[in-house]
């Protein structure tokens, strides 16, 4: 398995259709065709569900898409590690992080640093505890922000002085606007938008 193969792959599953993908790769429909063809043929299922105007993964395309996006990460990341050898200071800094105040200490840190070193690069992740920590030991990650209570008894870390704080936004006219205080158990039966984390 190719990883030019799996870039293929994965540019088809985001078009989701064959021409586009091919007008996107500069290659020809024909020899895109033959390429995700042998692909099912060298693992032994079938990827897509083909239409006329369109393709769908099947769940065994869905678990190639999940798996061939982190090896084509790590090919990047790793093509980027050497290719930074030569550099003085530079490279790429992978960091995952959550929705939390402490991205802005982060965010300050990372600037100063790039100023100094401009041959610096940030990648930005975005996901809650169990996202992080599966990216972290994956090796996706170089580090990651995580918002306690978290398990981090496998990881070195620093605590950041940052707090958190989360409110509940509602109507005038809801009842739990009179309230002085709202508990969890307030908002079991109300529909809510929350943050995955």
């Amino acid at each position: 398995m190719e990883i030019r193969v799996l870039r293929y792959f994965l540019t088809v599953a985001r078009e989701g259709n064959i021409t586009k993908a091919a007008e996107f790769l500069h290659v020809t429909q024909p020899t895109l065709s033959r390429q995700l063809k042998d692909l099912e043929q060298e693992l032994g299922k079938k990827l897509f569900i083909r239409s006329s105007h369109s393709v769908i993964l099947t769940d065994e395309g869905m678990l190639l898409r999940n798996r061939a996006e982190e090896i084509v990460n790590m090919v990047d990341k790793l093509e980027a590690e050497f290719n930074s050898m030569e550099e003085t200071i530079g490279g790429d800094v992978y960091i995952g992080g959550g929705e939390t105040e402490a991205m802005k200490h982060i965010a300050r840190v990372a600037k100063d640093v790039q100023v100094r070193y401009s041959n610096i690069r940030y990648h930005l992740y975005s996901g809650n505890e169990e996202d992080i920590t599966e990216r972290l030991d994956k090796g996706l990650l170089d580090f990651g922000i995580l918002i306690q209570p978290a398990d981090i008894s496998k990881y070195n870390y620093l605590n950041i002085p940052a707090k958190d704080v989360w409110g509940v936004v509602m109507k005038k006219d809801s009842p739990l606007a009179v309230k002085e205080s709202i508990q969890a158990a307030d908002l079991s039966n109300v529909p809510l938008i929350c943050s995955r984390q």
